[in-house]
């Protein structure tokens, strides 16, 4: 049996693994990866990877693909009204076309396995997507805190992805790491590894540091990274020697009793970009608890 599904024009330049998810059912990433590679979905006639954009009009076969199979049934996230209106107070922007927050340590973007409650579905059920609903635009970290982007339609969000990916939206990181820095500033330039279904992808990252403050123990440290890989900044910290306070993934064996602090002392505290010829530059004040922090180690920001 073949199902046959037409691209349409608000899905251009989707990713085909989310227009899967999003357009058709949302299936498992594993599956999809699986069928993809079998051949058992297929794009206007070939195998395609699944990091493969679709063009409107595009045509997506599935062969004899059960939808159901192996499929991993994920209850849904139900704020409290309590819950979304704390997160509106984090709110740094709000027009017609993305909201800016400042967003908490601890809570996920989406949800997944691991973790239920997530900022998309908190958002959901605001009124400030009362007529529209939240698109994700780009990755933050569960533990960090800072500047997040979200889009109120699906025009915008395709825009500030494509802003993402051609490097034109620059961000920038408040952390603390361990020890002393030699190095005042300079450019981390790392192969990092990671793993998609047991598969080894190497990726070049770089990231422009400076030092903004240090001591014997500690450093303050800036950083803008030039690409955008997953945990590119505790990777390439940890690499240096140095890894963030409070990360207890990404540190060294002698300093994984000092990372036991309950904060990962990564902040987003600066966006910019540019959209119809208009600048946008948005900050986020530091966590109480980074503030804190800084103190009690005698950094000064």
């Amino acid at each position: 049996m073949i199902k046959i599904f037409k691209v349409d024009e608000q899905f251009s330049d989707m990713r085909i693994d989310r227009f899967i998810k999003k357009a058709i059912k949302n299936i498992p990433q594993g599956l999809i990866e699986k069928n993809l590679r079998t051949g058992k979905i297929k794009l206007n006639g070939k195998k395609i990877k699944s990091s493969h954009r679709i063009k409107k009009n595009d045509v997506l076969n599935f062969f004899n693909m059960n939808f159901h199979a192996n499929e991993n049934k994920k209850k849904l996230y139900k704020p409290s009204k309590k819950i979304i209106k704390s997160n509106e107070k984090l709110i740094i922007e709000n027009n017609d076309d993305f909201v800016v927050i400042n967003k908490d340590s601890g809570i996920s973007v989406q949800g997944g396995t691991k973790s239920n409650k997530n900022l998309i579905d908190i958002f959901r059920g605001s009124s400030i997507f009362e007529n529209t609903k939240p698109y994700s635009v780009h990755r933050i970290d569960k533990d960090t805190s800072g500047i997040f982007l979200i889009a109120k339609n699906r025009k915008t969000a395709q825009l500030l992805t494509s802003l993402f990916r051609l490097r034109k939206i620059h961000k920038t990181y408040i952390a603390i790491c361990h020890g002393s820095i030699n190095n005042k500033k300079g450019i981390l330039k790392n192969i990092l590894i990671r793993y998609d279904n047991n598969k080894k992808i190497s990726e070049k990252a770089e990231t422009l540091f400076k030092v903004l403050d240090k001591n014997t123990f500690c450093s303050l440290v800036e950083m803008k990274p030039i690409t955008g890989r997953k945990h590119q900044l505790r990777k390439q910290m940890l690499l240096l020697g140095h890894p963030i306070v409070g990360d207890s993934k990404y540190n060294l064996q002698n300093q994984s009793s000092l990372s036991k602090n309950k904060h990962l002392m990564l902040h987003s505290n600066q966006i910019k970009f540019m959209i119809n010829n208009e600048k946008y530059t948005f900050n986020a004040p530091l966590p109480t608890y980074f503030e804190k922090y800084l103190k009690i180690k005698r950094l000064r920001f």
